[in-house]
């Protein structure tokens, strides 16, 4: 199982100095002492409304929210993506999971015929803090850019800013960055764009960036194009979106190219999880994090996935 060590933990100089032992704690403990992440993306609530968590081919149970919190206590992650008011609700019931607070969010409602995207801040980070300091167990934040739309400059300046701020007061970020809008057109996954996402992320201070993964092109797999974003970020730690909900040989085959082919290092997973029963998606936070946190082959996490064999931290 890859490890590291406190030491190892390359904190940026933006985190102040009182400031940074708090910042290698929430690195160590969102990694989970690994430097990869798993996270668990919940933010879905707002970004897909409800068509996520009720319909055909989703448990009944994933229409109560706090589904999504009992396969956070329950599963194997590295930190719990949602919005504020979510956690805010149900975080005293919870307080052993990891959160990281998503500061900006659109739904699906304005399509991109109709304008451009544009995810608004919906809170300053004086709210998060404050949720902190009140005894939540915050240790990042998240901001969604769409690279490539007219707003573009207004959801960078706000994430370069939100993140200078997050790192002082000793928290890790993520950017959530897909390249969306009339100027990108068909190139939303290609390689090429994937890889420029990834390095605006490290030009705006990101610890970790979670992308869509690059589209194969001819002589080279989707994972090998990955591969140049993850040069590209650099010190910033990419990882993949997990997409709508797949089979889960598929899912676990691609995060293992992600990472050990595309140089990826971790993932992003939603709807994959929270759409099956909580007992099925408990299994499957564990294959994900066998993969992602223990260096495990796809079918060593398929059998913790079928309840073969158990794996936890």
């Amino acid at each position: 199982m890859p490890t590291i060590t406190r030491d190892q933990v390359k904190v940026p100089v933006d985190v102040m100095p009182e400031s940074r032992e708090t910042y290698i704690d929430n690195f160590m403990s969102a990694t989970r002492g690994t430097g990869r992440l798993m996270l668990f993306a919940c933010d879905q609530k707002i970004e897909h409304l409800n068509g996520d968590f009720y319909g055909e081919g989703i448990d009944p149970s994933d229409a109560d929210p706090e589904h999504l919190f009992q396969i956070a206590s329950q599963g194997t992650i590295g930190v719990m993506a949602a919005q504020r008011g979510l956690v805010a609700h149900y975080a005293m019931d919870y307080p052993e999971i990891n959160y990281l607070v998503k500061v900006n969010s659109k739904t699906n409602l304005v399509k991109g015929a109709q304008d451009d995207p544009y995810s608004p801040q919906l809170h300053e980070l004086d709210a998060v803090l404050a949720m902190r300091d009140a005894g939540v167990n915050i240790v990042g934040i998240g901001y969604t850019i769409y690279l490539g739309s007219e707003y573009e400059a207004t959801m960078m300046a706000e994430a370069g800013e939100l993140i200078a701020e997050a790192h002082a007061a000793g928290l890790i970020t993520v950017l959530w960055i897909y390249p969306r809008g009339k100027a990108v057109g068909d190139r939303e996954k290609a390689p090429e764009t994937i890889a420029g996402a990834a390095g605006v992320a490290l030009c705006l201070g990101a610890d970790f960036v979670k992308v869509n993964p690059p589209v194969a092109t001819e002589g080279a797999s989707s994972a090998e194009n990955l591969h140049i974003a993850s040069v590209a970020a650099g010190r910033c730690g990419l990882v993949c979106a997990g997409g709508s909900k797949a089979d889960a040989n598929e899912f676990l085959t691609n995060l293992y190219d992600q990472i050990h082919v595309g140089g990826a290092c971790g993932n992003a997973t939603g709807r994959n999880i929270h759409m099956r029963s909580l007992d099925e998606a408990v299994r499957l936070t564990k294959a994900i994090s066998a993969i992602t946190l223990a260096d495990a082959s796809v079918d060593e996490a398929e059998a913790v996935f079928r309840g073969e064999k158990d794996f936890s931290l």
